[in-house]
């Protein structure tokens, strides 16, 4: 057969789908070659053909010069194709027009293919392989559309071709039989009809290869003919078409299968997720919790420092009037405002005594190495922004960037109420913890170190003002240590 082992890849220009879509036809053999353009489907003719029932399903026979066939095989074969349709297999389908197309003709054997890809890229894969002679084994190939080949013409112009012998054509020509496979199986092929499978706009969908057409006594193959041909353009793009919408439906159906298994899939993850979303979400605030602390490793005496300080930014969010969403992730941001502590050197953080200028520089990158730290985590964002500016103040002289006013993110200003608030309470090394009335009191009046107007936004001194009591509460929740009569105050940070 012309195209078995023919697996060259497509290399050809692309010519244009439905070429000469009125499937002329074209007889090739050792006496002569002729080319012509078919009169048109058996339907278009302006003469009467007579088809009959005579002799068996595959009985064919001449009256009058003109091909009659039986009726009931013909609409046999028109039902079985509707059926083939139906079933949404377009293998079986194409199997079976192939074997029904084979019982009009008497053709031995034949190939069944499909025309898949699109521009230059186009070729042909078979979708059936059928020989009553010898069995054939499943093979998987491609023929290019090309007009190397003889199936790759077909596709390519349209033509139907009836060729007596295989082993004997004009030289002249531009496709070739291959001979690989009757090679390979020990088969004598002689005479073929190929032509192309059409839709309704002309378009060439597929190509059906007849090999050896048999008299119903046996004997020697005989050529395929003419009215053969008008026989099989009469339901061409009927075919052509079941093929086209199977294909599609086909497709359609391996999509929603697809479909359905992916959201499958999708529906478990989503369960997955939902079981674990709880226990993730306490997993994050874990792991942020503990990078917290890894911060304040060296300053044993804070005790509840952190948790306190989320406590504070959250009651003063609030206060302020801001989004849920944003109080909700102060409260766990505001911890890791001391983060870039860790990537100080422990005998500044553990010194007793006063810094030095050297030392206090040395102390002040903690704001960019925390944000450092953090501010590849999109989660994180607000607590990048809460470490970079939390020691900046209102007027302009904090640090490290020396931002004033609305420049300082909103969520630094908070923190940095509720840090300065809770190392007033805390006590220290260096120092014993305020009161509450004596921490508002600097915070709200100032001190020999703090200028209330000058560090802090003024909204939220009002909030102290009216509300100091929601810090008062959190500490006295979350404070580990007695309130000491008397101290000295040497706070550095």
């Amino acid at each position: 057969m012309d195209t078995y082992g023919d697996s060259r890849p497509v290399q050809a220009p692309f010519r244009g789908e439905g070429h000469n879509a009125r499937a002329g036809f074209c007889r090739t053999g050792a006496q002569w070659s002729r080319h012509g353009a078919l009169r048109g489907r058996l339907a278009a003719h302006e003469r009467v053909v007579v088809v009959t029932r005579k002799g068996t399903r595959d009985t064919v026979a001449r009256q009058g010069g003109k091909l009659t066939a039986s009726t009931d095989l013909i609409l046999e074969f028109m039902q079985s194709i509707e059926r083939s349709s139906d079933s949404g297999s377009v293998d079986r389908l194409m199997g079976r027009i192939l074997r029904r197309t084979r019982e009009l003709t008497s053709a031995e054997a034949g190939t069944i293919f499909m025309v898949q890809g699109r521009g230059g890229k186009r070729h042909l894969e078979p979708k059936s392989i059928q020989n009553e002679a010898v069995r054939i084994q499943p093979e998987s190939f491609i023929v290019p559309v090309d007009e190397k080949s003889i199936a790759g013409h077909v596709a390519l112009t349209g033509q139907t071709l009836l060729i007596d012998d295989l082993y004997d054509m004009p030289g002249d020509l531009t496709y070739r039989f291959n001979a690989g496979f009757d090679r390979k199986v020990g088969y004598r092929s002689k005479s073929m009809m190929c032509f192309a499978l059409q839709n309704y706009t002309g378009k060439v969908v597929g190509v059906c290869q007849l090999i050896n057409r048999t008299l119903a006594g046996g004997g020697e193959p005989i050529p395929f003919d003419e009215e053969q041909a008008e026989l099989i353009a009469m339901f061409n793009h009927l075919v052509g078409n079941a093929i086209e919408r199977t294909d599609m439906m086909e497709r359609i159906r391996a999509k929603n299968r697809a479909l359905r298994t992916r959201n499958e899939k999708l529906r478990a993850q989503r369960q997955q997720i939902a079981a674990l979303q709880e226990e993730t979400e306490d997993a994050f605030m874990l792991s942020i919790h503990l990078l917290a602390k890894a911060a304040d490793i060296h300053d044993k005496d804070t005790g509840n420092h952190i948790m306190r300080v989320n406590e504070y930014s959250y009651a003063l969010a609030r206060r302020l009037g801001m989004p849920a969403a944003f109080c909700e992730e102060i409260r766990f941001a505001a911890q890791l405002h001391d983060v870039g502590k860790m990537s100080i050197n422990s005998a500044i953080l553990t010194k007793p005594g006063r810094l030095t200028p050297e030392e206090r520089r040395e102390m002040e990158q903690h704001t960019l190495y925390g944000h450092e730290i953090l501010k590849e985590n999109d989660r994180l964002g607000m607590a990048s922004e809460i470490a970079l500016y939390h020691h900046e103040q209102w007027s302009g002289t904090g640090y490290p960037h020396r931002v004033a006013g609305e420049e300082i993110p909103i969520a630094a200003r908070i923190v940095a109420v509720a840090d300065v608030y809770d190392a007033l309470r805390s006590p220290r090394p260096y120092k014993p913890g305020f009161s509450h009335a004596q921490s508002m009191s600097i915070m709200l009046d100032g001190d020999d170190r703090i200028d209330p107007s000058q560090h802090f936004d003024p909204r939220l001194l009002q909030i102290l003002r009216d509300h100091s009591g929601d810090l008062e509460g959190v500490y006295g929740m979350l404070a580990e240590a007695p309130e000491p009569e008397s101290f000295d105050f040497r706070e550095r940070a």
